[in-house]
């Protein structure tokens, strides 16, 4: 194919337009774009960039931006939420509650029981263990003398008072009240230096013991010395 020069006027036509464009740059004017131009723009821009997206964190005082490329868009924050429970988290605690409160007042009722009935009776020494044995589980009171709370004196006064035999409020002084024995027996008065307690029978003694444990059936201590009350 023959190829013919441009013609003067095409090259007139293409003096114009650099002789524009020269006079136009100084005066911060951008010429329209040619048809190549826009081509070589467009083949440049078709590059791939990853999608990234902006967000703004505002707060009192503070800007910060965070800038994301994985479409997830805000922040979780970890929060210090108050436990708090749950309906039937508190319905089971209300019957918990409840029960309890309704396994107190029953005990209550069965000390209160047995005490409206605690007067002056004879009976034999099987009699009083067995009347002994009904306070299993009283609570242990310093200085109490009843079913409600009592010491270690103060149980074994109130057991014996119900035969009609009256014991020395402490212990170290109540084996006065009965014959000093080698030979233990169910219903023996048991005493110690510190301690009292009823002696049931095979190597067992019930007795108040602390705050901790209460009115309870133990083997019986060392120590302690046997008196012949109830004959």
């Amino acid at each position: 194919m023959t190829k013919f020069p441009p013609s003067t006027r095409t090259r007139k036509v293409a003096a114009i337009i650099a002789s524009v464009a020269a006079l136009a740059l100084p005066l911060g004017i951008v010429p329209m774009a040619t048809a190549a131009d826009t081509a070589a723009v467009t083949t440049t821009s078709a590059r791939a960039f990853p999608a990234v997206k902006t967000t703004r964190h505002i707060s009192v005082g503070t800007e910060s931006v965070a800038t994301e490329s994985d479409g997830n868009w805000g922040d979780v924050e970890s929060l210090n939420v108050p436990q708090t429970q749950s309906q039937a988290e508190k319905d089971a605690e209300a019957q918990a509650q409840s029960q309890a409160a309704s396994e107190a007042a029953s005990r209550s009722s069965s000390r209160t029981s047995i005490a409206a009935s605690d007067v002056p009776v004879s009976g034999s020494a099987s009699d009083l263990v067995a009347y002994a044995l009904q306070f299993q589980g009283s609570p242990y009171v310093y200085g109490g003398t009843t079913p409600d709370g009592w010491d270690c004196s103060g149980f074994t006064s109130y057991v014996f008072a119900h035969f009609g035999i009256t014991l020395p409020r402490v212990a170290a002084s109540q084996g006065s009240a009965g014959t000093l024995v080698s030979d233990p027996q169910p219903g023996d008065l048991m005493i110690s230096s510190t301690h009292a307690g009823i002696y049931i029978g095979n190597g067992l003694m019930i007795h108040a013991m602390t705050p901790a444990l209460g009115t309870r059936v133990t083997a019986v201590m060392s120590g302690m010395q046997y008196y012949r009350v109830l004959k």
